[in-house]
């Protein structure tokens, strides 16, 4: 009988010990009943407490590392002819500048738009005012604050590319992040 009752709080105490080594709960893991666990609770195990065993695997828990958002190295984005709507390759380039803008909410971001040297003045600078817009309000969209982004049209006045091909023209019709 005696044999028994120390066969059974050797037991308990081996897998309470296996347990304290994981990170889990033992409880939610279904591995100790509870009125095994008080039983163990009480009992001293070659010198050391289960409570002991407890507090060390809960001071060896392992937490996640922080996540530092960089800022995307990729800053321009680009548009059809006539069009301010977001091409849909673009996407993970606008919610890598989302992710930054909020992790650090000090951080702020004047979104130029721009187009091509077709069209008159006034057309342009509306042209390149809706396509900061859509960007700012797919940031907003995201979670990002209004108030870190700001919205400027340059229309025909910067291009990137003076000459007159369609591959100048469509480096031209763009959005610029500038931080």
């Amino acid at each position: 009988m005696e044999l028994m009752k120390y066969s059974k709080v050797f037991a308990l105490a081996a897998v309470l010990a296996v347990v304290a080594g994981c990170s889990s709960d033992a409880k939610q893991e279904g591995l100790v009943d509870e009125v095994a666990a008080e039983e163990v609770h009480s009992t001293d195990i070659a010198g050391v407490s289960v409570e002991s065993l407890e507090a060390e695997a809960n001071n060896n828990v392992v937490t996640e590392p922080e996540i530092k958002v960089v800022l995307p190295a990729i800053r321009t984005i680009y548009f059809d002819f006539d069009k301010s709507n977001i091409r849909s390759e673009f996407y993970d380039v606008l919610n890598g500048h989302a992710a930054y803008l909020m992790a650090n909410p000090s951080a702020k971001v004047k979104l130029e738009g721009h187009t091509d040297a077709r069209g008159s003045a006034e057309y342009n600078n509306a042209l390149g005012e809706h396509r900061g817009n859509s960007v700012q309000r797919y940031l907003s969209l995201q979670g990002v604050s209004v108030k870190q982004l700001e919205v400027v049209s340059y229309g025909k006045m910067k291009l990137a590319d003076k000459s007159n091909s369609s591959q100048a023209h469509s480096k031209n019709r763009r959005v610029v992040f500038n931080y």
